[in-house]
């Protein structure tokens, strides 16, 4: 994991140089679960992660790219997981939470970026985001918790991204800890 970061503080997800904020925080999850944070550079991770920062308040992938609920995730997991959310600012928690509250949509369920559809993994990615921001409640939670059953596949007991879908494992997954957050 070490090796893996660059000198601009970003990770690469592997030997052929793929460079966004998910492969940061898996590589800073997986250094302090390991109690190695020491191993790399923090503040070069942080400065990498904050040039990811766009003026609307969210993150994306790489510096200049999209807004995107997941990616805000993994930008601002990132700065908690190595003690540095402060660089961020208080007044940005406001602007960030913002975004990500407009993100509820009228079925009740959150999107990850404007004018898309509301999806079940949105409701992990931006509620956990706003859980760290200390601005969870910023949501309507009730609705969220009525989108989310309504996704459950009747059939197969598995939750879909969107109601009437089928099941997988992954929007299960996601919706279940989302719902952790909500009851």
């Amino acid at each position: 994991v070490k090796q893996r970061q660059l000198p601009d503080g970003s990770f690469s997800g592997d030997e052929w140089g793929e460079v966004d904020t998910r492969f940061s925080y898996c590589a800073l999850a997986c250094l302090s679960i390991l109690k190695k944070l020491d191993q790399i550079d923090l503040d070069k991770a942080a400065e990498f992660i904050l040039e990811c920062k766009n003026f609307d308040g969210g993150f994306g992938a790489v510096p200049g790219a999209e807004s995107h609920a997941g990616y805000i995730w993994t930008a601002v997991a990132s700065l908690a997981i190595i003690n540095k959310m402060h660089l961020l600012g208080r007044a940005e928690w406001d602007k960030l939470a913002w975004w990500l509250a407009e993100r509820q949509c009228d079925s009740g369920g959150l999107n990850g970026r404007p004018e898309k559809q509301a999806d079940v993994c949105y409701s992990w990615w931006a509620l956990s985001t706003l859980h760290l921001l200390e601005r969870s409640k910023w949501i309507d939670s009730e609705r969220l918790v009525n989108f989310i059953y309504k996704c459950q596949d009747p059939e197969t007991g598995g939750i879909a991204d969107r109601p009437e879908n089928v099941g997988d494992v992954y929007h299960t997954f996601f919706g279940l800890a989302a719902l952790v957050h909500l009851t």
